[in-house]
């Protein structure tokens, strides 16, 4: 028994100093997905929703090229909204059913965790997406000057920042209510700046600074020249930079905030 205690006291230390591990990235990503399988109102919730606002923002606009100019903006932030409520609220809910402890009570870092629910989260965001642009362009009639594969990627990429915006966020809830009031902190300040609403050229020097350091600005930044342009522009490439560095460090602030609580 003396053996065997000083190696079990020791494991969680080693657990938390390790990188990444494959198989436990994997394994949690697998048990997200099968608990996504057995909860219809948040798959409908994820897959429906940003499809039915897409066919509601075609006939609130009524217009063809006014479709063609917002749409691939909304296209963006309508997942990233979605995948952001969801986040925050399935995060908070294990949390407070006692799930992430007794992970955590596991050989699993917390970077295995939130990777894994990064890796579900981003699968489902791929479906998302998908189905979101079959609708939009196959029978919304949306148009592109190009390709719709960068606009299939950034879109996924803004579904993946709101997903790692909300597990960021849930680290501060207390209950899932919590989690849901956290959307206007996060997300409607970026919605109003991040030029949907007026050009960001437009704007007061104190906003566009405000605006230049909200994630949301530069997924709408990359749509708008998605819709603009058929080239893959350093610009655009300088945008998805942000977007993935914003998600990074949103991931890696959750891991930070993650710890066990204590009764």
């Amino acid at each position: 028994m003396t053996n065997v205690l000083p190696t079990r006291k020791a494991a969680p230390a080693a657990v938390s100093a390790r990188l990444l591990t494959p198989a436990l990235t994997a394994a949690t990503a697998r048990r997200v997905l099968a608990q996504l399988q057995h909860d219809a109102r948040t798959v409908a919730l994820l897959l429906a929703v940003p499809s039915v606002l897409m066919i509601l923002l075609r006939y609130v606009l009524d217009n063809p090229i006014a479709l063609n100019r917002f749409a691939p903006s909304y296209i963006g932030v309508f997942p990233f909204v979605i995948m952001f409520i969801v986040a925050a609220i399935t995060t908070q809910r294990e949390r407070a059913r006692g799930t992430l402890e007794r992970l955590m009570a596991m050989p699993l870092g917390k970077l295995d965790l939130l990777a894994g629910y990064a890796l579900a989260f981003g699968l489902v965001a791929c479906v998302q997406v998908a189905l979101v642009l079959l609708i939009s362009l196959a029978w919304l009639g949306v148009t592109l000057p190009g390709s719709f594969i960068p606009l299939a990627v950034v879109a996924v990429l803004d579904a993946i920042l709101g997903m790692a915006l909300g597990l960021f966020a849930s680290a501060f809830a207390r209950s899932e209510f919590q989690a849901v009031q956290f959307m206007p902190a996060f997300v409607l300040p970026q919605a109003l700046l991040c030029g949907l609403v007026v050009p960001r050229d437009h704007m007061t020097p104190v906003l566009r600074w405000l605006s230049d350091v909200l994630p949301l600005s530069y997924a709408v930044d990359a749509m708008q020249r998605i819709a603009a342009s058929a080239a893959w522009t350093a610009a655009l490439t300088g945008d998805v930079a942000v977007i993935a560095a914003f998600t990074a460090a949103a991931l890696i602030g959750g891991a930070l905030t993650l710890r066990r609580r204590t009764r």
